[in-house]
């Protein structure tokens, strides 16, 4: 953006440059070099800032889910792992054998209960024969019920026996990358352990937790509401390279009374690991996509104390005072409300010593106008041109 360096806060009309101060009109002064632009129609998308943090879609503390010796470790730590994949194994041998006795004290009962089922198979064709009492007949019937309880309640035994065998193989409960190993082989652990074997960050896809102020939350609450596919951008922390984009997933339900701030969540793909839990990013949420608008180069702006307002160069190449009226920015990009019109050409460079009236020369109309004069071209790769376009 152009802005004036020299004789104040010089409005639009100022007289002070020029010959008698009036700009150029009389003397020898022949016009001014400068560079120009022409205002275009398009679409203009409207992006609010904030800033963020990477934070994993979860962040899960491995535990082993009974006790014992650890005696293998299978991941390397910042290993990516899969779900189910087994990272540890405990000494497997105390709970072989509880599930051994616990198999054995089944198979005696499941004994026990089929002699009894026999026996009340006997007792109930005496009955018929009117060889025994019937209270004999439901004594054994009670017996089989008692025994088909003991068996069920084995079996019940066997299978958390069983489950905890599978335990001593500790495996990961979700894909993620691992962090630092929290105990060694060699160790007991124990399930009330409060360290745990390792963290498992899932770090793709991955979310990054931001803010924007309370004043912009209503435009895009309505328009998640809405169910619309609101696209985010991460960048790094100069704001030069882009990282990673996703979409925003989540909206906090109350504002931050101590920032005036709302939090969301956006969620992006990281299948190279370019985000990392706890980086810091900026975060560019497009909110709002303006078709058909009316765009100019923000270097075109100038700024005096009757306010915005731009130097458009009519057909004798002459300058015209326009004020505007300013929307969104994007990039070096803005959209004007008020002001200019498509096909309008606007000074972008060189405009400093310009007033209301004053010829001007475009330096694309001719390429020598405004050079350097010691050998200072444009193709040496040093010595570039003084008007460049200003971001």
């Amino acid at each position: 953006m152009s802005h004036r360096d020299k004789g104040g806060d010089a409005g639009p009309g100022s007289e002070q440059n020029g010959p008698g101060g009036k700009g150029g009109k009389g003397g020898n002064r022949g016009p001014q070099a400068v560079r120009a632009a022409i205002v275009k129609q398009g679409d203009l998308h409207v992006f609010l800032d904030g800033l963020g943090t990477v934070t994993p879609v979860a962040n899960m503390l491995v535990k082993p889910r009974v006790d014992g010796l650890l005696q293998k470790v299978n991941f390397q730590e910042g290993q990516m792992v899969r779900k189910g994949e087994v990272l540890a194994e405990i000494d497997p041998a105390p709970f072989e054998a509880t599930l051994r006795q616990q198999e054995g004290q089944l198979m005696r009962d499941e004994a026990l209960l089929n002699n009894a089922k026999n026996d009340l198979a006997r007792y109930r064709t005496l009955l018929e024969e009117a060889s025994i009492s019937r209270q004999q007949a439901d004594t054994q019937a009670a017996v089989v019920a008692q025994y088909e309880g003991v068996v069920k309640a084995d079996r019940a035994l066997v299978d958390t026996a069983r489950l905890q065998l599978s335990w001593t193989r500790v495996t990961a409960p979700a894909a993620g990358r691992t962090g630092l190993r929290q105990v060694d082989p060699g160790n007991m652990v124990r399930a009330s352990d409060a360290s745990g074997l390792v963290y498992i960050s899932q770090v793709d896809p991955i979310s990054v937790v931001f803010t924007l102020p309370e004043a912009q939350i209503p435009r895009v609450a309505e328009s998640f509401r809405k169910g619309n596919k609101l696209s985010a951008e991460a960048w790094d922390r100069d704001r030069k390279t882009l990282l990673a984009a996703g979409t925003l997933t989540a909206v906090d339900n109350q504002v931050d009374t101590s920032t005036g701030t709302v939090k969301l969540r956006a969620t992006f793909a990281n299948d190279k690991g370019v985000l990392f839990p706890n980086q810091f990013v900026n975060v560019k949420l497009l909110a709002d996509t303006r078709q058909k608008t009316i765009l100019m180069p923000v270097a075109a702006i100038q700024r005096g104390n009757q306010g915005t307002f731009v130097y458009v160069i009519v057909a004798d190449n002459s300058v015209s005072i326009r004020p505007v009226t300013l929307g969104p920015v994007d990039g070096d990009v803005v959209a004007v409300e008020q002001g200019v019109a498509a096909g309008d050409k606007l000074v972008i460079d060189g405009a400093d010593k310009l007033r209301e009236g004053a010829k001007v020369e475009v330096a694309s109309d001719k390429p020598e106008a405004g050079a350097r004069k010691k050998g200072e071209g444009r193709g040496d790769g040093h010595g570039k041109r003084s008007d460049a376009v200003a971001h």
